[in-house]
C-alpha cells in the first residue's frame, strides 16, 4: 500500500457551479441559523454577492468530484479501511451561490505509524473561482488501517 512514488501525484481538475438550493441545504444540515446562509436578501445586506457558503462547505466541492476515494482507488486501498483523519481549511475568498469553483488535488505526504499498520495520505487541494481568484486550500489527511 505505501508506494512514496505517489507523493507529488496531481489529479486532474474539477469545476463545480454552486447553487443557492445547495447551500441552503448544507446550512440546514449542519444547523446554522445565521440568516446570511439561508436568505439572499439578508447576504446582500451583510455585504455578499449572494449566499455565501458555510466555513466547512468546501470539503463538500472535494468530496462531489470524488477527489478522496481517486486516491485511495490509486492506491488499491479498500474504503473500508480508511477514514477521514483531519481536515483544515485557508480561506483566502469568498465562495458564494453563482460560483464556479475549481480544484486540484495533489498527494503533498504519505506516511505510516504504529509499525506499518496505520498508513496516513495527506492531500491538499487549492479551490479557485471562475476568475481564477484562489479562495480556498483544503488540507485533507486520510487514515488507512493496513493489515
Amino acid at each position: 500500500m505505501f508506494d512514496a512514488s505517489f507523493i507529488g501525484k496531481e489529479y486532474d481538475s474539477f469545476a463545480m457551479e454552486i447553487e443557492k438550493g445547495r447551500l441552503r441545504l448544507f446550512a440546514k444540515a449542519i444547523g446554522e441559523t445565521d440568516p446570511i446562509y439561508l436568505d439572499e436578501k439578508a447576504a446582500r445586506v451583510a455585504g455578499y454577492r449572494s449566499l455565501p457558503a458555510p466555513p466547512t462547505f468546501p470539503f463538500t466541492i472535494a468530496m462531489e468530484a470524488n477527489q478522496p476515494f481517486l486516491v485511495l482507488e490509486d492506491l488499491g486501498i479498500d474504503k473500508t479501511r480508511s477514514v477521514h483523519g483531519d481536515q483544515s481549511f485557508a480561506f483566502r475568498g469568498e465562495i458564494c451561490a453563482g460560483d464556479v469553483i475549481s480544484g486540484r488535488q495533489k498527494i503533498v505526504d504519505m506516511y505510516e505509524k504504529k509499525g506499518g499498520a496505520l498508513l496516513f495520505i495527506v492531500t491538499e487541494t487549492r479551490l479557485t473561482n471562475q476568475r481564477d481568484e484562489p479562495v480556498c486550500d483544503l488540507r485533507t489527511t486520510i487514515v488507512v488501517r493496513n493489515g
